[in-house]
């Protein structure tokens, strides 16, 4: 009977006298703090989103673009170029005549291009002679054919470029 008294007293040294037993904690007040620091994120990466979305990060010190002066084009009138279209077992020969201006995004270019002008009517004329009269119907032909001949026309004068090929006439008889 000794020994349970002395049990008793351990128990008594273990708690000491005076405190109230630790309650234990909320996990309400934690859940509020981690929704509280969410809404704050949330807000905040809102905020600092919709002010560069919309005002571009600039802020007060908004700087006008500068803007390029836009160089006027350059053009080039080429020869008129008359071929016979291939005719696919018709009896009847059709010609086209075309009138051709080139466009260059320099007026510089225009003097290194000249000596090539041959090279460039060779190129018109083997790719005009290979095209049917189908080919050019409607608007989408035509765009087909001003595609086709500005890239004929960039492959011979590389490593200068034009910007466009423009039609003056065209005219199939």
């Amino acid at each position: 009977m000794a020994a349970k008294p002395k049990k008793k007293a351990e128990a008594e040294d273990a708690e000491p006298e005076g405190e109230a037993p630790a309650k234990p904690k909320s996990k309400f007040s934690k859940k509020m703090i981690i929704m509280a620091a969410a809404a704050v994120l949330v807000l905040g990466g809102g905020g600092a989103g919709g002010y560069f979305f919309f005002l571009g990060g600039h802020g007060a010190k908004e700087e006008k673009p500068k803007e390029a002066a836009a160089k006027p084009a350059t053009f080039v009138d080429l020869p008129d170029v008359l071929v016979n279209l291939s005719n696919a077992g018709t009896d009847r020969t059709q010609y086209l005549k075309v009138k051709v201006v080139l466009e260059l995004p320099e007026a510089d270019l225009v003097e290194r291009i000249k000596p090539l002008m041959p090279r460039v009517m060779d190129a018109f004329q083997t790719y005009l002679r290979e095209l049917r009269p189908t080919d050019l119907d409607g608007s989408a032909g035509l765009y087909r054919l001003k595609e086709e001949l500005t890239r004929r026309v960039n492959a011979v004068l590389a490593p200068n470029h034009i910007t466009a090929v423009l039609f003056k006439e065209i005219v199939v008889q």
